[in-house]
């Protein structure tokens, strides 16, 4: 017995904990997990492809987009724009599909106020040196971006709080497994599963 409605997974954390790596292989460990691709205005990295790591928008595009109400949340993040598609993730949660979204913090907070009974999962490094390490690891940005993209992570892990669950991304492995049994566990929660029970029980009388 299935539940009608989907889950609504948002994974947030701070820059270079890791997100998109653990995003990728949560998705091999749960192929039937649908991943939300985001639109950025942000340039693609070595070995991004357009719809499948994100869409890549121009400023314009982006502000097209915002316009027109067809985004579900967004947000500018050093000097770039980030959102997530409205009408995919909608109509996946109708069809009974549990939807992952891999968005900052910002954006994390606007869906929250639309969709409030989504499951939000926070990733934290093991420490802040760690972090550190990571953002310097790739490679990609000049040393004033890193220092800014590190400011803005200790601001971000501020926002803990606000998140149902916390998980530390030790491992990627580790931090898989920690994501599937939360996912699992919220699908047998008692208030997700009591009105299919309850229809049933209406259908048996």
């Amino acid at each position: 017995m299935n539940a009608e409605k989907g889950l609504l997974i948002v994974l947030s954390g701070p820059s270079g904990v890791g997100k998109g790596t653990v995003c990728a292989a949560l998705r091999k460990l749960c192929p039937n997990l649908v991943y939300s691709v985001s639109a950025t205005t942000r340039p693609p990295r070595p070995g991004e492809q357009e719809g499948v790591n994100y869409f890549f928008k121009t400023r314009e595009e982006f502000e097209r987009m915002i316009e027109q109400g067809e985004l579900l949340e967004w947000a500018e993040y050093v000097g770039n724009y980030y959102g997530t598609p409205r009408r995919f993730v909608e109509e996946m949660l109708a069809q009974g599909k549990d939807v992952l979204l891999e968005i900052e913090v910002q954006g994390a907070m606007q869906v929250k106020r639309q969709f409030p009974d989504g499951v939000f999962i926070f990733l934290v490094p093991p420490s802040m040196e760690e972090l550190r390490r990571r953002i310097h690891g790739r490679g990609t940005e000049g040393s004033g971006a890193i220092t800014e993209r590190l400011e803005t992570a200790r601001a971000e892990l501020a926002m803990m709080a606000e998140y149902d669950y916390v998980v530390v991304n030790d491992s990627v492995e580790h931090a898989c497994e920690r994501i599937r049994a939360i996912v699992t566990a919220e699908h047998c929660r008692r208030d997700r599963l009591m009105p299919l029970y309850q229809k049933l029980l209406a259908e048996g009388n």
